[in-house]
């Protein structure tokens, strides 16, 4: 069994039991950022070849302050699966996640093809047919969420579920940069953040996410969600907490764990 093998296999076993493993690069400081690409990929791979589907693509790491925090200065992504997907307004049972963590985004739906390089914000503003607000509930199989970027782009970019609502929204009738967003849990501020916080505009950040898949000939689909980045910090989630997250413009999204 090749590295990339044994450490897939480890986090997929950290998914099914829900006990985190030891940081990936505590085993091997030599593994690379295209090393955990590929073993998020061989995760990946295998669970399509058991049937489930990739739905779309997520961005993480849009924050500078979190890029700083993990010493990167890049973001990352990871793969969204049929399997991810919570209804608006669903309850989430935490015992079903490891360490849940919920954030606020944009999520871009595509009606063409985005393939890179050289794909521009302009290409990914043609290229949407609407976006919503979206609530990312980001999970870690690594204990403790002691990660560093190989880590988390192992673990398919810290993947957990995600939930869509709003009203579907053409990009001329919003101006991405300057939409506000609140993030409240049980009725409380937990948060706030606006769209220029995702590398200056979310466009920009599925542009970058395009443009990095091309890396892996992989392209974005007509059809898939795409979660731009997240507005603000991470929340943490407990049973009984309650969270929407209101977006100017774009309406709200809802969840609710158990």
């Amino acid at each position: 069994m090749s590295k990339i093998q044994e450490f897939a296999a480890q986090l997929l076993k950290a998914e099914e039991t829900k006990v985190g493993i030891d940081p990936i690069i505590a085993s091997d400081p030599e593994i690379t950022v295209d090393d955990a690409y590929y073993i998020q990929l061989e995760n990946i791979n295998k669970k399509v070849s058991e049937g489930q589907k990739i739905v779309g693509k997520k961005i993480g790491l849009t924050s500078v302050a979190v890029q700083k925090m993990l010493g990167v200065d890049e973001p990352d992504y990871g793969h969204l699966l049929d399997t991810m997907v919570v209804e608006n307004g669903g309850t989430i049972d935490v015992k079903d996640m490891l360490q849940p963590k919920v954030e606020g985004e944009i999520a871009f739906i595509l009606k063409e093809d985005l393939k890179g390089p050289n794909v521009t914000a302009v290409d990914v503003i043609q290229a949407t047919d609407y976006v919503v607000p979206a609530l990312e509930i980001v999970d870690s199989r690594v204990q403790d969420w002691k990660i560093s970027l190989r880590d988390t782009v192992a673990d398919n970019a810290s993947s957990g579920l995600y939930v869509l609502g709003g009203k579907p929204t053409k990009l001329e009738d919003v101006d991405l940069e300057t939409v506000g967003m609140v993030l409240y849990q049980n009725g409380e501020v937990a948060n706030t953040g606006v769209g220029a916080a995702v590398l200056g505009s979310p466009a920009t950040s599925v542009a970058w996410l395009a443009n990095r898949l091309a890396d892996y000939d992989i392209s974005l689909k007509a059809g898939e969600v795409i979660l731009s980045g997240a507005l603000s910090g991470m929340v943490v989630a407990n049973s009984g907490d309650n969270f929407v997250a209101r977006f100017a413009h774009l309406g709200q999204v809802s969840v609710n764990f158990k």
